[in-house]
């Protein structure tokens, strides 16, 4: 099922990420504090030096300053920036999805769709560039123009998280460019290398199109130099990706300085199955939903919801399906399913399945560590535990690959289960009745920002907006109209007659 790392291959990985870098063009990073590390052997891939809050408050003092005279550049020239660094990317499409693979452990595949992603939504933001409308509203006072316009916010700050290092990034930062924001971002401390890789090209981006590089910053370091993003009264809209704790810290703080926060948070996505489903398809959806990335996507399906009736097919079929997922080293070209971040992830895991069998939980297949991969890697098997009743544990949104199994006999029990706990992120529904159907994606259904039908819960395309409601944070980040939150709307009024008067009909003086 595994094939062990050679002691070659091993010693490669070093040598390969300093590769990578240089054919991007990335400047060799100054050696550090700051350790990037692979999952795939859990050894280091180099040091770098970490940024301190000095460094960040200058980096912010940087982006106020550029976006004095990014602001009233047009958006289809801003678009320029946007358009070039889709090209650059795409040069170097190969190269990022190996930094990916080194820096996450996913598999080649789910890397590659990264970074294609990154191109997508840079041609979504480039459209857009002609399409930031506002509205003309008719006037109750004669000879009078109502109409709303919208203007760029500031400088907006980026945190994102390991297991999306360069998606939610471009997400965020595409958008923010066109809509003449600049932008900081704040990278996790797991993934230098990808972002050092992904400034590099922006930088290059706007210096061969004729704009200002500063409007672009990247900030290297822990959680103490993200926390000035958080404070400074600078930051017009800090877009954060994490988890829920890190939400409800982040949250009020930017809060109390009465700026914006853009948050998406923690997601315990389920899944129901009723009895008219294709239990087929349906288990192929969700065994790349529940398995893939190794569990650590915050639209990872967490909770499976099925009908009694059929819940012996489906649990057949799914199993059977896990017993054939490949785990191993993510660089080779047939492994499925690639490593957790780290122990601490795997004792997470470990301990979420111990207190689901405390709590009355039967573990069908998987949860063991998989062997040969080193002390200081942590590869395992994707886990199916069928429970009695959603517990506190089920509750809970673990970042490993767990599936729970509950099962239910009504229909509104099912949605009323969906919904019972804190987390609205993704959601799914299987069936092939169309009343059933209409009704998870209804008000009284689903209570999630992504409701899906016979597709699983991962795999959101640009086109829509991303983001849950609950506990998730209520953020929109991509596609639709989520450019709104990187701006600031206006309403204005326009007298072009030779009178006064006010509105509502009031007579004064």
């Amino acid at each position: 099922m595994t094939r062990l790392l050679s002691e070659h291959s091993i010693r490669q990985l070093p040598e390969r990420a300093d590769a990578l870098l240089r054919g991007i063009g990335a400047a060799a990073p100054k050696p550090g504090t700051l350790v990037a590390r692979t999952p795939i052997t859990g050894d280091q891939l180099g040091t770098l030096r970490a940024d301190t809050v000095a460094d960040a408050d200058q980096a912010i003092e940087r982006a106020a300053t550029a976006f004095r005279t990014w602001r009233s550049v047009p958006a289809p020239q801003r678009a320029a920036v946007v358009r070039r660094l889709a090209e650059l990317l795409s040069l170097h499409h190969a190269e990022l999805a190996e930094l990916v693979t080194l820096e996450t452990g996913k598999i080649g595949a789910e890397a590659a769709g990264e970074v294609q992603e990154m191109i997508d939504i840079c041609e979504f933001a480039v459209g857009l560039s002609r399409q930031l409308y506002g509205r003309t509203m008719p006037s109750e006072r004669p000879g009078h123009r109502l109409m709303e316009t919208w203007h760029p916010l500031g400088v907006v700050g980026v945190v994102s998280a390991f297991n999306f290092p360069v998606a939610v990034w471009s997400w965020n930062t595409a958008i923010a460019l066109v809509c003449g924001n600049t932008v900081v971002w704040k990278p996790s401390e797991r993934t230098p290398l990808t972002a050092l890789a992904c400034h590099t090209l922006l930088r290059r981006a706007a210096h061969e199109v004729g704009a200002d590089p500063q409007i672009h910053q990247l900030l290297l370091g822990d959680a103490e130099v993200g926390a000035r993003l958080v404070d400074d009264e600078r930051v017009a809209l800090l877009s954060a990706t994490g988890s829920v704790p890190m939400g409800r810290a982040v949250a009020p703080r930017v809060a109390a300085r009465f700026g914006r926060c853009l948050l998406e948070l923690g997601g315990n996505n389920g899944a129901i199955v009723t009895p008219s489903a294709d239990v087929e398809l349906a288990a192929r959806a969700i065994v790349f939903a529940a398995a893939g990335t190794a569990g650590q996507r915050c639209t990872t399906l967490r909770r499976l919801i099925v009908h009694a009736d059929i819940a012996g097919p489906m649990l057949y079929q799914l199993e059977k399906a896990y017993l054939q997922l490949r785990v191993g080293n993510p660089l080779e070209r047939d492994v499925l399913i690639g490593p957790l971040l780290d122990g601490h992830a795997y004792e997470r895991m470990r301990a979420a399945i111990a207190r689901a069998i405390a709590d009355g939980g039967e573990l069908l297949c998987g949860g063991e560590r998989v062997d040969g991969f080193g002390d200081e890697a942590f590869y395992v098997r994707p886990a199916i535990v069928r429970m009695p009743a959603q517990t506190a544990i089920v509750r809970e949104e673990t970042f490993a690959p767990i599936l729970y199994v509950l099962t239910y006999r009504g229909f509104d029990a099912a949605i009323e289960l969906h919904n019972a706990v804190p987390q609205g992120l993704s959601s799914a529904v299987f069936t092939t009745d169309q009343r059933e159907a209409e009704r998870f994606l209804a008000a009284e259904g689903s209570d999630c920002g992504i409701a899906n039908v016979n597709i699983g819960t991962s795999g959101a395309e640009i086109g829509g907006a991303f983001g849950g409601e609950k506990h998730t944070g209520g953020g929109r980040e991509s596609g639709s109209d989520a450019w709104k939150a990187y701006m600031r709307r206006a309403t204005n009024t326009i007298n072009y007659s030779d009178e006064l008067p006010l509105a509502q009909g009031i007579r004064f003086g």
